[in-house]
């Protein structure tokens, strides 16, 4: 069939598409809300397109689909299936394999970007991150602020380059100043942490100054820190609230009266099942719901331990902003540990009916 005509007798629903070449083997994947909408729009307004995209549409000799019920579904099982296919041109156009941290080692001597990390070596470890380039741009700006830009040895007992420059404090070759240099570690773990916003604010502030005094190249260059380190930190928070929220009951509404359940765990969705208000009894549509968390959740309770590293950061990703994303028809909420592991029904009962009260 001629691509455009498959085209036309796609649904407007969501789902995923895989985009073939003349061999048949799958080039690109990608997910919408609106599949029709957006296979089509590859094949026109090709003069918007990036030189990337042209060139994967002049590949494209076939497409097949996945329909989904909720967009949620669609995000996963895109990320799943790019993982597992690895086509081509998700590696060119999104970069999916590139994962990086941030190390500070146990003894506040280097802070360094580190492809992995070793388990129990009492080392500081951020990340994972996706973009290795935003992590360099991110540890760049927070070394020129601190002043830490050593080009040289900090075990040498003579100033690098950079200290003659004014961009090192000098912990290069003064002992006296390595205590400052380790607390400057400390400072900045509390930064990636989240929890110094004071960094932040003087950023903005020379931001300002300087756009004041019509320095715009230097107002640019705190803007993009600016919105590196954020990037940096709202990394950090998918995997904070990741590990925090370990049980998460998850609704969709398909209509008025179908919803879709989804029941999460860390970065794994556990189960999804679909209910009719219509046709059941509330108590027994709660029992049913309640049955599927305790035992879901109590089994993957075997498994205690919650790790986010790089194959699970982008399931992550995803988890955390659809769930705060205030566009979406969806609710959820988390289930503790009291309600699950100490039979606790009251408090299971209390949870389930804020979970199915509607908007």
């Amino acid at each position: 069939m001629d691509l455009k005509e498959k085209i036309k007798i796609l649904p407007s629903t969501p789902g995923v598409y895989l985009m073939k070449d003349s061999l048949q083997g799958i080039i690109y994947v990608g997910k919408s809300k609106n599949l029709k909408s957006r296979v089509a729009s590859y094949f026109v307004n090709s003069k918007s397109h990036s030189p990337k995209v042209v060139k994967l549409v002049k590949n494209i000799k076939d497409f097949e689909y996945i329909l989904t019920d909720t967009e949620f579904e669609a995000f996963i099982l895109e990320c799943k299936l790019i993982q597992e296919i690895k086509p081509i041109y998700n590696r060119k156009m999104k970069s999916f394999l590139s994962y990086t941290y941030i190390k500070i080692d146990k003894a506040y001597t280097s802070i360094v970007i580190s492809n992995d990390t070793v388990k129990d070596d009492e080392n500081f470890y951020f990340g994972p991150y996706t973009s290795k380039s935003t992590v360099e741009k991110g540890l760049q700006c927070i070394k020129e602020y601190y002043k830490i830009m050593c080009s040289g040895n900090y075990r040498k007992a003579s100033p690098c380059l950079n200290y003659s420059l004014g961009s090192c404090i000098g912990f290069c070759f003064d002992d006296s100043i390595k205590e400052d240099y380790k607390n400057i570690l400390c400072e900045i773990i509390d930064i990636l942490n989240g929890t110094n916003k004071t960094f932040l604010e003087k950023m903005e502030l020379s931001m300002n100054m300087a756009a004041e005094e019509f320095d715009f190249e230097t107002a640019a260059k705190y803007r993009d820190y600016i919105t590196v380190i954020n990037s940096l930190i709202s990394k950090e928070k998918v995997i904070e609230f990741t590990m925090e929220n370990r049980h998460i009951a998850l609704i969709e509404y398909l209509n008025d009266d179908i919803f879709k359940l989804f029941l999460i765990s860390g970065s794994n969705v556990l189960f999804t099942e679909k209910y009719d208000m219509c046709t059941s009894d509330i108590e027994c549509l709660k029992l049913s719901l309640k049955n599927n968390i305790i035992h879901y959740f109590k089994n993957e309770h075997l498994n205690n331990l919650i790790e986010i590293g790089k194959d699970k950061i982008d399931e992550a990703q995803i988890i955390y902003s659809y769930l705060n994303a205030k566009q979406n028809n969806c609710k959820y909420i988390v289930i503790s540990e009291e309600c699950i592991y100490e039979n606790n029904s009251l408090c299971l009962d209390q949870a389930l009916s804020s979970l199915l009260i509607k908007n």
